[in-house]
């Protein structure tokens, strides 16, 4: 449950001096701040950004209001490996409600985060189609822009139209995104440090929190010890991606939990933590060069289906009699073709995975050798013109992992009196409104569309529903 902090505590200590780099930023850490931000991705910027506007409004913002502290530089945690891809597209009504949202901040924002509102189309075969003609009512019933197609030869004629190869067969339905589309990871996450820097927060990069200190009599934390010193604050916000649990372990907060199921009883404990592995990969290709029939831009595309997929580099079947998913955009970022397919489960314990080194810099969490097979194939099942496209796979590091939660959609929640965790279970990049939310949220304003995301849920068996898509977060 979410609690303000009325009344601000503060005590003395004295300061530990370590052997440290050279300070990454021009300016002097603050020793004291308001707002404490850990954690410089999508969601810790944007906290940041909406924070210092709204503080401005009310004439409260300082100058060591707002701060943000990166223990690398701003772009290299898990926003450096996200695909970029921006939806609506949830089985799930509140994902729905936050994702209206968010894509609203990315339309809005557009120029300066670099989104390019190409559109999203969810291709699904008949298993999938139930519940995206419901996913579409209560698209309608928010006001999101989107068609709906039925009918496998309607289907086969709306996506010909468009993509005059298209060849992907048992496609019964077509939910047809129009505000949805894509951006750059790192070029988004440097857009909303600018908007932040510019709205008045301060961010340091290189330094990173190492101890959370509480104060006298009280669960509320006080400050953050960090390798470049110690920041007292009224607020925290933790804002860490993948690397949450650490934060998580220093609040000594529960690292299982019991759910509530509907007859009344309760599982077993089931670890708080688990990681999943991304699988994604690109084409060599010019992303210029592939234009619909009517000449605009590919929009991402992404198919859920049970029909055999064939290796279409050596003949043999990949998927049959199973549900199986992947997707793909032409990205004039990456300059290629970008996409990816279903994560995998780490099966270490959670206190087991080394996060460290993170993403293309992992040796150990990179894409299985079957996936590049797949996902070529996948692409020929699609449209004709990639037929034989596995020459033009890319053979790079495209690894990255996600800390996800037990039903593997977000927490969002106020712990210790005035520690606000951002758990975003691998969903993060998109959600770039979840900081909107949140600064209302921190300064005493409970946010509605939040609310389904609170811890209490799984003790009270408030579970989000569970979809037919083969992505565990769909």
């Amino acid at each position: 449950m979410f609690h303000n902090l009325k009344q601000l505590v503060f005590f003395h200590y004295t300061k530990i001096k370590m052997n440290t780099k050279p300070e990454v930023n021009q300016m002097s850490l603050p020793s004291k701040c308001e707002y404490l931000i850990i954690g410089g991705g999508i969601h810790g910027l944007s906290t940041a950004w909406h924070l210092c506007k709204k503080l401005a409004d009310k004439g409260q913002l300082n100058k060591d209001s707002v701060v943000v502290i990166e223990k690398t530089q701003v772009g290299e945690g898990a926003t450096s490996v996200a695909c970029g891809i921006v939806r609506n597209n949830y089985y799930q009504p509140a994902m729905r409600r936050l994702m209206a949202h968010s894509v609203d901040v990315w339309n809005a924002n557009a120029e300066a985060l670099q989104f390019r509102p190409v559109g999203y189309m969810q291709i699904n075969s008949q298993l999938m189609h139930e519940g995206m003609a419901e996913v579409y009512s209560q698209q309608k019933e928010i006001g999101y822009d989107s068609v709906f197609i039925e009918g496998a030869a309607d289907c086969d004629k709306y996506m010909k139209e468009l993509l005059p190869d298209w060849q992907a067969q048992g496609i019964t339905s077509v939910l047809h995104e129009k505000n949805s589309g894509y951006g750059p990871n790192k070029g988004a996450n440097l857009g909303f440090k600018k908007l932040a820097e510019a709205a008045g927060a301060k961010i340091f990069e290189g330094v990173q929190a190492i101890n959370l200190v509480t104060a006298n009599g009280s669960g509320a934390v006080s400050a953050v010890e960090t390798n470049k010193g110690t920041i007292e604050c009224s607020q925290l916000v933790v804002a860490a991606g993948p690397w949450v649990r650490t934060f998580w372990e220093m609040l000594d907060l529960p690292n299982s939990v019991k759910i509530k199921q509907p007859d009344g009883t309760f599982t077993d404990e089931i670890p708080m933590w688990s990681y999943m592995a991304l699988e994604e990969g690109e084409l060599d290709v010019d992303p210029h060069s592939y234009r619909t029939a009517k000449g605009t831009e590919y929009p991402v595309i992404h198919v859920d289906t049970e029909s055999t997929l064939v290796s279409n580099k050596t003949g043999d079947v990949i998927h049959e009699n199973e549900m199986w998913g992947f997707y793909y955009k032409p990205d004039v970022y990456r300059n290629g073709i970008q996409g990816g397919s279903s994560p995998y489960d780490v099966t270490k314990p959670a206190s087991e995975v080394n996060i460290d080194p993170y993403g293309h810099k992992s040796d150990e969490f990179q894409p299985r050798s079957a996936f590049e097979d797949k996902f070529t194939s996948a692409m020929a099942f699609c449209q004709k013109q990639f037929d034989g496209c596995h020459a033009k796979y890319k053979r790079q590091k495209a690894g990255g992992i996600g800390c996800v939660t037990p039903d593997r959609f977000p927490v969002f929640d106020q712990y210790r009196e005035n520690v606000y965790i951002i758990a975003d279970a691998n969903h993060g990049y998109k959600m770039a409104g979840v900081g909107d939310l949140v600064s209302d949220e921190v300064m005493g304003n409970k946010s509605e569309i939040l609310e389904p995301f609170r811890f209490s849920r799984y003790e009270e068996g408030k579970l989000h529903p569970v979809s037919n898509s083969p992505f565990p977060w769909s």
